[in-house]
């Protein structure tokens, strides 16, 4: 059985009100999917494309976040849009960038919630033998780098201590599935390699899936089983990365020169370096 099947998918984004072209007319937003159908596999599976491409809509259907105009989304047999919000968080959970909470709890006190009420019941053996952790929650937040955190109120957090408590709370839920909408943002580069190695030895020890939307194509070169490549037609193309992430694809996928990829990683890091120095400025 496949992992993930769309089936006939349409699906668009509803007009907003009051958004006007320059002649006073209601904008209409076309399709972001026409009668799209594909299977994806199990395992590590890495959404790659320039944004704007369809990434992140496309882990909502998948996840029933979002429901379909028309056509059908199965995941593991289920039609996630049609599951109470229980159900769906056990079949599916889904981060992104910049979520927000509401709460004044502790990081160690919401670990452990998420831990005890998720699938896992606050019970799961380490998926690493070599770490020395005594639980799944102990090995989480070792491997995330939580501990200095632990007293620390979510809301205070910087950037990147927030996505790293995310990716422990994707983690320790249990969910069959992980929907990662660049995760990895704010991360230091050797954050960004131990998050993915640890979530690569946890899909393959444990049989639950990962789908994530990341930039970087080194990383997702060295890790994912599987690479969708998205186009800007929409069209996309899935395979191994050696199959998918050639040169002439990529630019085909981005529409810039390969080597400009890179230099878009590193001024996206260097304005993400001035933003955090900006804001602690501020906060001083």
């Amino acid at each position: 059985m496949d992992f993930l099947e769309f089936n006939d998918v349409t699906f668009t984004y509803p007009a907003v009100e009051g958004d006007l072209d320059e002649n006073g007319e209601q904008i209409v937003p076309k399709p972001v999917f026409e009668h799209f159908s594909a299977t994806l596999p199990k395992g590590f599976v890495s959404f790659v494309g320039q944004n704007g491409c369809g990434k992140s809509t496309l882990m909502l259907l998948a996840s029933g976040r979002l429901s379909p105009d028309s056509g059908t989304v199965t995941l593991l047999g289920k039609n996630p849009a049609t599951l109470d919000d229980e159900q769906k968080n056990l079949l599916a959970s889904v981060i992104y960038q910049n979520m927000e909470f509401e709460t004044e709890d502790k990081v160690g006190e919401l670990l452990s919630f998420v831990y005890q009420n998720g699938a896992l019941k606050g019970n799961a053996k380490p998926v690493r033998s070599t770490t020395g952790a005594d639980s799944l929650l102990s090995e989480v937040i070792e491997v995330f780098e939580l501990t200095s955190v632990l007293e620390h109120q979510l809301a205070k957090l910087s950037k990147g201590e927030i996505q790293r408590v995310l990716l422990a709370f994707g983690i320790l839920y249990g969910s069959e599935s992980l929907f990662m909408d660049e995760p990895l943002f704010a991360l230091e580069n050797y954050q960004k390699e131990a998050a993915l190695a640890y979530l690569k030895e946890f899909v393959h020890k444990t049989g639950k899936s990962v789908y994530i939307s990341m930039h970087e194509l080194d990383l997702t070169k060295k890790y994912a089983d599987t690479v969708l490549l998205f186009y800007p037609n929409r069209d996309m193309a899935l395979g191994t990365s050696e199959e998918v992430l050639t040169r002439d694809e990529v630019e085909k996928a981005y529409g810039v020169p390969y080597a400009m990829l890179k230099d878009h990683e590193n001024l996206s890091r260097e304005y993400l370096n001035s933003l955090n120095q900006k804001n602690e400025a501020e906060s001083n």
